[in-house]
C-alpha cells in the first residue's frame, strides 16, 4: 500500500488553492518597481536608481515571538501579520531608509486556509501601512514539527537610502532632544514573561482587568505601530539625527545602540504616561523598575533624536499621523564612568 504526501500530512492541493486565494490580496501592495507576480521562484524588484546618486540597501529580518501564542489562544489571527511587518520595517526606517519590499515565511503543522488568509491579510495591511510591496513568501506545512493549531512567522524587509542621508552617530550633537513616539501597547516584546505572569489562568484573556478598557486578550493583541510614514516625514522636514526602535531590551538597551560613546541619553521618567497594561504586568510579576525598563517599551515605541529647533514641527508631524509624542529627555556629555542611559526617576519612586 502506497503512502502519499497527503497521507503524511502535507496537502499540496490545499496549499496551491491558498496561494491562488491570496494573490488578489497581495496585489494591493503593488509598487511600480515590482516585476512579475506571486508564484515564481523569486520576487523581482527594479531598484529605482534614478532617484539616488549613491543608494544603500538596508535589510532586516525578525519574527513576532511568543505573541503568536496569545493569538492562537484567542483564535484571533488578523493582526499578527501587522506585527510581523512592523518589527522589520521599523528597524529599516531607523537608518533613514524607505522600505521597498517585504517577504514572509509562514510555517505550520497543518494549513488552515481561513487562519492563513487572516494572517496574510495582516501582512498585507502592514505592508500598505509601510508603503512597501509584499514581494513573495513561503508557506510551509510541517507535520511533526508544529503541534495542531501552532504556527510560526518570520519576515524580511529591504529598504533604500541615499548614503549621505544615512542616520547615525556622525549626526549627533550634545543638547539634542529625545522625542518619544507612543506605542500602541506591548508591541511584540516580553510576551514570554507576560504569559507566565498573567496567563497561567487563560480565562484572564476574556477579563477586563482594572485599568483596561478592553479584555486582556484584546489588549495583548494590539498590533505594533508602524512608524515608517511619520518617520520618513520627520527625516524630510525636521533635523533628525537618529531614530531608535524600542523593541527587546526596552529603552535602556535600545537607545545606547544609536548614541556615540562620548554622549549619553538622559531621560526624565515623569515626562510621559505609562499605559495601564505595564502597571498590571509589573504588579503581577513583582518586577522592579530596572527589569521593566529592560523588557518593555513602557509606552514609547520609537525615539527620534532631533535638533531642538525642530521640536515644534516634529511634534506636529507625529500628531498629524495620529501618534502621541512627548519630549522625554536630552543628549548630554558622558563621563567615562557613566552609562549611556541615564534615567531621572519619578518623584514617587515608581511609575
Amino acid at each position: 500500500m502506497s503512502i502519499t504526501y497527503k497521507d503524511s500530512g502535507v496537502d499540496i492541493d490545499t496549499a496551491d488553492r491558498f496561494v491562488d486565494d491570496i494573490k488578489p490580496l497581495i496585489q494591493r501592495t503593488h509598487r511600480p518597481e515590482v516585476l512579475g507576480s506571486i508564484g515564481g521562484f523569486s520576487g523581482l524588484f527594479s531598484l529605482p536608481t534614478h532617484k539616488y546618486e549613491n543608494p544603500v540597501l538596508v535589510s532586516s529580518t525578525d519574527g513576532v515571538g511568543t505573541k503568536l501564542k496569545v493569538a492562537i489562544l484567542c483564535n484571533q489571527h488578523k493582526t499578527i501579520g501587522v506585527d510581523l511587518v512592523a518589527m522589520c520595517v521599523n528597524d529599516v526606517v531607523v537608518c533613514g531608509a524607505e522600505p521597498l519590499f517585504f517577504l514572509d515565511y509562514f510555517a505550520t503543522g497543518h494549513l488552515d486556509p481561513a487562519h492563513g488568509k487572516d494572517i496574510i491579510a495582516g501582512v498585507i495591511d502592514g505592508c500598505m501601512q509601510a508603503g512597501c510591496a509584499l514581494l513573495g513568501g513561503e508557506t510551509a506545512e510541517m507535520p511533526g514539527i508544529y503541534h495542531a493549531g501552532d504556527y510560526d512567522l518570520a519576515g524580511f524587509a529591504v529598504g533604500v537610502v541615499e548614503r549621505e542621508k544615512l542616520l547615525g552617530f556622525q549626526k549627533f550633537e550634545r543638547g539634542d532632544l529625545l522625542l518619544g513616539l507612543a506605542s500602541s501597547g506591548l508591541h511584540s516584546n516580553g510576551y514570554s514573561l507576560v504569559r507566565k505572569a498573567l496567563l497561567s489562568d487563560q480565562s484572564n484573556l476574556d477579563k477586563v482587568l482594572p485599568g483596561l478598557s478592553s479584555p486582556l486578550g484584546e489588549e495583548l493583541l494590539k498590533p505594533t505601530t508602524i512608524y515608517v510614514k511619520p518617520a520618513l516625514e520627520l527625516i524630510r522636514r525636521a533635523k533628525v539625527h537618529a531614530l531608535a526602535h524600542i523593541t527587546g531590551g526596552g529603552l535602556q538597551e535600545n537607545l545606547p545602540r544609536v548614541i556615540p560613546q562620548h554622549l549619553a541619553a538622559c531621560l526624565e521618567r515623569e515626562s510621559w504616561p505609562t499605559p495601564a497594561i505595564f502597571e498590571i504586568i509589573k504588579a503581577a510579576a513583582k518586577l522592579d523598575d530596572s527589569e521593566m525598563l529592560r523588557t518593555f517599551n513602557l509606552g514609547i515605541g520609537m525615539v527620534a533624536i532631533i535638533h531642538p529647533d525642530s521640536l515644534p514641527e516634529a511634534k506636529q508631524i507625529a500628531l498629524d499621523h495620529g501618534i502621541a509624542c512627548w519630549t522625554i529627555g536630552r543628549v548630554i556629555d558622558r563621563q567615562s564612568s557613566e552609562s549611556q542611559f541615564i534615567l531621572t526617576p519619578p518623584k514617587s519612586g515608581t511609575y
